[in-house]
């Protein structure tokens, strides 16, 4: 069992930046893919970033790549979600998850992960 909480989230102007971590406790941390979800209002959650085990292996949606960066810290139980240039279409409400895997190619799809977070708002003023 895992759990995972979310933290860092804000309100914030276009352009600037925040960092939002998800912290685990429970069993080994290190032996899961985490993954970062959103969920903007009146909208389905969906897919943001996702590290495997060891951290080497990143992916990102489209819309984020070259202003988010997803990493990990095994040794505080913690992976972070650095999020630049932010945009009025970035707020949602962001949810960590985790599922047990030693896969390079970690999920994309929030149906491929067990253990998920509370979810932190986002708000980005325009």
């Amino acid at each position: 069992q895992v759990q995972l909480v979310e933290s860092g989230g804000g309100l914030v102007q276009t352009g600037e930046s925040l960092r939002l971590s998800c912290a685990a406790s429970g069993r080994t941390y290190s032996s899961y893919v985490v993954g970062w979800f959103r969920q903007a209002p009146g909208k389905e959650r969906e897919f943001v970033a996702t590290v495997s085990w060891s951290g080497r292996n990143t992916y990102y949606t489209d819309s984020v790549k070259g202003r988010f960066t997803i990493s990990r810290d095994n040794a505080k139980n913690t992976v972070y979600l650095e999020m630049n240039s932010l945009r009025p279409e970035d707020t949602a409400v962001y949810y960590c998850a985790a599922a047990y895997s030693s896969s390079t190619s970690p999920p994309r799809v929030d149906s491929g992960y067990i253990y998920w977070g509370q979810g932190t708002q986002v708000t980005v003023s325009s």
